[in-house]
């Protein structure tokens, strides 16, 4: 997929190749790491789209420093340094660091509440330890600390500064999208011995935490992804509901929605959930965003 026409950064921080830079990084490592967020920001306005990749860029970093750390010290170390850059006690630290610089760029151009950046990376600590998720209510807490709050910058960000209206829309929608993309990603998880499958559900369907690292398709398993798509389809439900009459220009921070029936759909057709990572298709993932952005336009 080619890049707009108009894409690049505004003339103010064209006039600034390390900035320029900072964001032209940003922009390659989501397009690397988070293809869906990356195309769905294309859509955006070429003025805002800089900022979308900061922030995305920063949501990367911070998700995937389980996979680059053997232990968890290191990781809450690299968290760490993250909450004292957001909370003002890093920014002469971040010359090295292009996201960092990008997102305290991002941060202080919308004022984006630091608060809800912090509740983000303290959730991803989470992410550093093999405990199970206790129950559906913390999985929804969790996915509302990270992707809800992902739409709700996303949404900021678009349309200049805070949409307290839209936090039903960002709630819902965001566990919709994190139920599914962590059905996904079950097989990777179980791997190396996470459990995002909530042990309350584990257990009424005679399941356990063992199980699922053993990567064992078992029914209880089973039924269990069954209750999980369930929840994701009524939280899409009810974000769609809260979307309706949305402004047009704040569109682009809700296209990953249009992908959560599809990937329903895929991982209900699958017989081993286990067997690899579910999910509609890279091509079909981008022509469902393009007609999604269609239908906004």
């Amino acid at each position: 997929m080619s890049l707009p026409p108009d894409f690049g950064v505004p003339p103010a921080l064209a006039a600034t190749p390390a900035a320029a830079s900072d964001y032209a990084y940003c922009t390659d490592l989501v397009r690397a790491q988070d293809r869906d967020r990356f195309l769905a920001a294309l859509f955006a306005p070429a003025d805002k789209r800089q900022d979308l990749f900061a922030l995305y860029a920063f949501n990367v970093e911070v998700a995937r420093v389980r996979e680059v750390v053997r232990e968890a010290l290191p990781g809450e170390v690299r968290l760490q340094w993250w909450r004292e850059l957001i909370e003002g006690h890093g920014r002469g630290e971040v010359g090295g660091h292009p996201v960092a610089s990008a997102l305290l760029g991002t941060i202080g151009r919308y004022s984006l509440p630091r608060g809800a950046l912090l509740n983000l990376i303290e959730a991803r600590v989470f992410d550093l330890y093999d405990d199970p998720m206790p129950s559906m209510n913390d999985l929804e807490g969790y996915a509302g600390e990270t992707a809800s709050a992902l739409l709700q910058l996303s949404a900021h960000i678009l349309g200049g500064g805070p949409r307290p209206a839209l936090a039903n829309a960002c709630g819902h929608g965001g566990v919709a999208i994190a139920l599914a993309g962590l059905m996904r990603a079950l097989p990777v998880h179980a791997a190396r011995g996470q459990c995002f499958l909530p042990l309350d559900v584990l257990k009424r369907h005679g399941s356990s935490r063992d199980e699922v690292v053993a990567r064992k398709p078992t029914p209880g398993i089973l039924a269990t992804l069954a209750d999980l798509r369930t929840q994701a389809a009524r939280h899409l439900m009810e974000a769609e509901k809260a979307l309706a009459g949305l402004d047009p220009a704040l569109a682009p921070a809700f296209l990953t929605l249009a992908l959560v029936p599809g990937d329903l759909k895929a991982l209900e057709r699958l017989k081993d959930p286990f067997a690899r990572v579910g999910g509609l298709s890279a091509l079909r993932r981008q022509w469902t965003l393009w007609r999604a952005s269609a239908r906004t336009r």
